[in-house]
């Protein structure tokens, strides 16, 4: 079984445990040799996917929310957990909250590599790789540590006011990275396929 994320700079696929991706360019070229399970964030791209072999999954997930125009890749992350907090963070970060299956609310705020860029654009000393290893308690001594600790910890205190007690379930490229910095947490690299499994089985979809 062939699952496939689309976002909107690349497009991730997922089968048997093992994870590749290629860029959006890349995908519009590419030709289905099997029945493909996608979602997909981008709409300019899901217009384009007119080969049947391709199964959106979009309609078929069932989530109790009160949120407006929340995200299929939200979606599918948050009904991998009944309670909890569920932390995707990529090139944004989208914080959501769930309790006993249904969603309570979330929101979203710039990823680290964005930050990063949006630092490095004021002023060539800000320009600088993040910390594997920051100390966020004591105040920083040097412009480097500055900048990684004006990133880090306004995203760690924020998930940090929103999570309480929860367990939170990290997920995207900086995951594994945030999750040192938070001790109810665990990291679900495939969240969203795994959700997609659980779906298609469901369902019956297979």
């Amino acid at each position: 079984m062939l699952l496939c994320d689309i976002g909107n700079s690349r497009v991730k696929f997922y089968k048997g445990g093992v994870t590749q991706s290629m860029p959006v360019a890349e995908f519009m070229r590419y030709e289905p040799k099997e029945r493909i399970f996608f979602i997909s964030v981008n709409d300019s791209v899901k217009k384009k996917l007119k080969n049947p072999l391709f199964v959106d999954l979009a309609s078929h997930f069932e989530l109790k929310t009160a949120y407006r125009g929340l995200g299929i890749d939200r979606i599918a992350a948050c009904s991998a957990v009944a309670t909890g907090i569920v932390v995707d963070a990529g090139s944004a970060i989208t914080v959501d909250l769930m309790f006993r299956g249904s969603h309570l609310g979330g929101f979203i705020m710039p990823g680290i590599s964005t930050l990063l860029k949006s630092f490095a654009s004021i002023a060539p000393v800000l320009d600088v790789t993040l910390s594997t290893n920051i100390d966020l308690d004591p105040l920083p001594q040097k412009t480097v540590s500055a900048v990684n600790y004006g990133i880090l910890k306004p995203i760690v205190l924020t998930i940090e006011n929103i999570a309480g007690n929860n367990k939170i379930y990290f997920t995207g490229g900086d995951g594994a990275y945030l999750m040192r910095y938070f001790r109810n947490s665990i990291y679900e690299k495939d969240l969203i396929f795994k959700s997609m499994v659980s779906l298609i089985a469901k369902k019956g979809l297979a």
